[in-house]
């Protein structure tokens, strides 16, 4: 079992919106991203992030830039009452998890 923060160049969270969050997953080459993107599923983001699988919203695959985002329901609204994080920004720790 490894780890994708291993490999992986980039791993980032940022709002798509004041209900969803994103998550970019950026590899450095066409053999690492291959390797990867596969195991990169809704039922493991789903358990990383404590939700119903129905609110991973989607998995995107982008070959030309090694790419792999990710956009879930956000748990509270941006700048909701209670809401800790407004720009998303520091939702992608969890992604630190993710193995292949």
């Amino acid at each position: 079992m490894r780890y994708v923060k291993d490999v992986a160049l980039v791993i980032r969270s940022k709002n798509a919106g004041p209900y969803e969050l994103t998550f970019d997953l950026m590899f450095p080459d066409l053999n690492v991203y291959n390797e990867v993107r596969h195991s990169i599923t809704k039922e493991k983001i789903a358990a990383l992030y404590q939700i119903d699988e129905s609110k991973v919203l989607s998995i995107i695959h982008f070959e030309p830039a090694y790419a792999v985002k990710i956009t879930i329901v956000r748990p509270r609204p941006s700048g909701d009452l209670g809401e800790t994080d407004v720009y998303g920004a520091q939702q992608h720790t969890p992604l630190f998890e993710l193995t292949y």
